[in-house]
C-alpha cells in the first residue's frame, strides 16, 4: 500500500510523455541520439532491411535513448538531493551512469556496422 494517491492509467501516460519532452528539451545528447536513430532508420528503409533487421535496429536505438534518459534522471535526482554541491560519491555515480551509456552506445555502433556494412559494400561492388 502506498501513501500516494493512484494517478490513474491516463495520467501515467501523460507523465511519461512529459518526461520524454523534458529529456528532449534539456539534454543535447538525447537529441543527437534521436537524430542518429532517425537517420539509421531511414537508411535501413533505403536498404530494404528485413523485418528482423528493423527490429534489431529499433531495439538498439531504443536501448541507447533509454540509457541516456536513465543517465539524465540519475544526474537530475542526485543534483536535486545534493543541491548541486560537489560530492565525490555523486561524481562517481554520475560517471558510472555515463559509462553505462557509453557501453550501450559502443555496442549500438557495432550492431550498426554489422547491419549496414554488408549491404552498403554489396551496393558499392555493383
Amino acid at each position: 500500500m502506498t501513501k500516494y494517491k493512484s494517478q490513474g492509467f491516463i495520467n501515467t501516460f501523460r507523465n511519461a510523455r512529459k518526461g520524454m519532452r523534458l529529456s528532449i528539451k534539456s539534454e543535447q545528447n538525447i537529441r543527437v541520439h534521436i537524430l542518429c536513430g532517425a537517420l539509421a532508420l531511414a537508411l535501413g528503409f533505403a536498404l530494404h532491411f528485413s523485418c528482423v533487421k528493423f527490429c534489431i535496429l529499433l531495439l538498439t536505438i531504443v536501448m541507447v535513448i533509454s540509457s541516456e534518459m536513465m543517465n539524465s534522471a540519475i544526474e537530475f535526482a542526485l543534483d536535486s538531493i545534493y543541491h548541486n554541491r560537489y560530492s565525490k560519491m555523486v561524481g562517481m555515480a554520475k560517471d558510472i551512469a555515463a559509462g553505462a551509456v557509453m557501453i550501450v552506445t559502443v555496442v549500438a555502433l557495432m550492431v550498426g556496422v554489422l547491419l549496414f556494412v554488408p549491404p552498403i559494400y554489396k551496393i558499392m561492388l555493383g
